[in-house]
């Protein structure tokens, strides 16, 4: 058992480390409750507040610590949001459900 709670431990900080930046959240931050989809891919979220935001809106905002459980990474020159990696599946921003945008 021991191996694989070391094994979890491995692979979430190598998982931190594809992250340019983890912001640190203001205590009043909002978390992202649903994804916003256009054919598969991601286009923006839906926070805790019910407000429905771009992902270039959510990236500006987590750098500003306005959400919270997420970090910052990059592909080619675009920036994203990916989940701070702790050990469970079940808050991934990939695990949450589709809403309407």
């Amino acid at each position: 058992m021991k191996d694989n709670k070391n094994d979890t431990l491995l692979t979430a900080a190598l998982a931190k480390n594809t992250l340019d930046e983890i912001p640190k959240p203001k205590s009043d931050a909002k978390e992202i409750v649903g994804l916003i989809r256009h054919s598969g891919k991601i286009d923006g979220y839906q926070l805790s507040d019910s407000s429905i935001i771009s992902k270039e809106e959510g990236v500006r905002m987590a750098k500003n610590g306005e959400i919270k459980g997420v970090g910052v990474a990059h592909r080619g020159e675009t920036q994203y949001l990916k989940s701070i990696p702790d050990g469970s599946e079940n808050n991934n921003l990939g695990s949450l459900p589709t809403v309407s945008g």
